[in-house]
């Protein structure tokens, strides 16, 4: 117990000047230099633990063996886990004393993407046509990494944490909706919830946040338009789906450029146009697909009534048919401000005022949304690049990597945001 006396000394004391633990008394600057030495000291089995996730990349909900090496690591330290949630993920707790105690969790996605690795580095992927080309590997060892920090600490923690390790973040539905189904947020009741994601365009050893909206909502467009193929010398005896579809995919572009706000950020996207014929076949039907990406709910709707309309109306007006099928993605994603706030302040202490940035709106998507709709978040960016080692190739290419000293940032200034938040209630 702390004495009457102690307790009326800190009473007098700025709030982030000390903390007390038992009968001992200590000062910020002491506990962010002990997390920084223990960042250090466990930065080289953290980022091996990094090399083998990246080497052995799973897509999503087959994040067995990365699961495993997950328990392996919080079973080794003796970090109390449940495994299997929603399938693949797991949920660690440190300092879990009962329903009741403060609870904030701290969140990393496991998954890879489908792409072939073009990288020339030692831990390359072994596995063809998938890759860890959005940092998720670096998530996990970063959360790793913070996880074995706080459990060092835990007798001075003021509260639990939470350690969620989740799966299929790149795949709708998504991971985070499963995991709160079954109940992640619950037992302890979570508080708040952090998560950090790399960010190639900023610096290793920098980080960015932005309050409010920072994400979009997403959405996934296919069409499938349909017409009478035929031989493409006698055209007048077809009616020509790619015809219809060029039509289609120029004429959606006005919700954009004609009914969206301009103070909206909106993009409607089609990255697939597949008209199986020959040069001398019209198919019978062409698939398109694509993206939306914006920040408002109802004008998230409209923008898929006037997809239906216009690209039904299109392909019956020259003769065709235009199934859509629109597929529900993740909202947007808010910062909720006053934590963002705290938590940049958090930043500034623990790696100064120059090496915390201001984030801009951006039309990429993440299905942190989902933890952020059920209680106050905090989505920050992890700063990854290095120009002068050539490590600057962007998220979901072939070449991505990460200047490998951004994991001791990553996992040094996510214990210290949990540390500060718990303190701070």
């Amino acid at each position: 117990m702390i004495s009457n006396n102690i307790t009326a000394f800190l009473s007098g004391l700025p709030k982030s000047t000390i903390f007390a633990s038992s009968s001992f008394i200590y000062t910020m600057e002491e506990i962010r230099k002990k997390i920084q030495t223990l960042a250090e000291a466990y930065f080289d089995e953290i980022v091996s633990l990094r090399r083998k996730i990246h080497a052995n990349p799973e897509l999503a909900y087959d994040e067995h063996e990365t699961a495993k090496l997950v328990i392996g690591f919080l079973r080794e330290n003796q970090i109390k886990f449940k495994e299997k949630v929603a399938k693949t993920g797991v949920v660690g707790w440190i300092n879990d004393s009962g329903k009741n105690v403060k609870n904030i969790a701290l969140r990393a996605d496991m998954d890879a993407l489908p792409i072939f690795e073009k990288t020339e580095v030692d831990y390359i992927s072994k596995t063809p046509g998938k890759m860890h080309a959005c940092g998720h590997d670096v998530h996990t060892a970063s959360l790793l990494g913070a996880a074995k920090i706080l459990n060092q600490l835990k007798k001075d923690l003021n509260g639990s944490v939470k350690l969620i390790f989740q799966p299929s973040e790149e795949k709708y539905p998504g991971g985070a909706k499963a995991m709160i189904a079954e109940g992640v947020l619950e037992n302890p009741k979570t508080g708040y919830i952090f998560g950090q994601h790399v960010f190639p365009e900023l610096e290793s050893g920098k980080v960015g946040m932005k309050s409010g909206k920072y994400m979009a909502s997403t959405d996934e467009v296919f069409l499938t338009v349909k017409g009478r193929g035929g031989h493409g010398a006698i055209p007048h005896k077809n009616v020509d789906p790619v015809l219809i579809a060029s039509y289609i995919v120029i004429a959606l572009q006005q919700i954009v450029s004609r009914n969206s706000n301009p103070a909206m950020p909106t993009v409607l996207s089609f990255g697939r146009f597949i008209a199986d014929g020959q040069t001398n076949i019209i198919p019978d039907a062409v698939k398109i697909s694509g993206i939306i990406r914006t920040f408002d709910e109802n004008w998230r709707a409209e923008i898929k009534t006037r997809i239906r309309k216009i690209a039904k109306s299109v392909a019956e007006g020259m003769g065709g048919e235009c199934d859509v099928f629109i597929d529900q993605g993740y909202p947007f994603l808010v910062n909720d401000p006053g934590l963002t706030e705290e938590t940049r302040q958090f930043a500034i202490e623990y790696l100064g005022a120059e090496n915390v940035v201001e984030l801009e709106l951006r039309t990429t998507a993440e299905d942190f949304a989902y933890f952020s709709q059920h209680v106050p978040g905090c989505f920050y960016r992890l700063g990854t690049r290095n120009e002068a080692k050539g490590i600057v190739a962007n998220l979901h290419t072939a070449t991505f990597d990460v200047d490998e000293s951004s994991i001791k940032t990553g996992m040094g200034l996510m214990a210290w945001i949990a540390f500060r938040k718990l303190l701070n209630g």
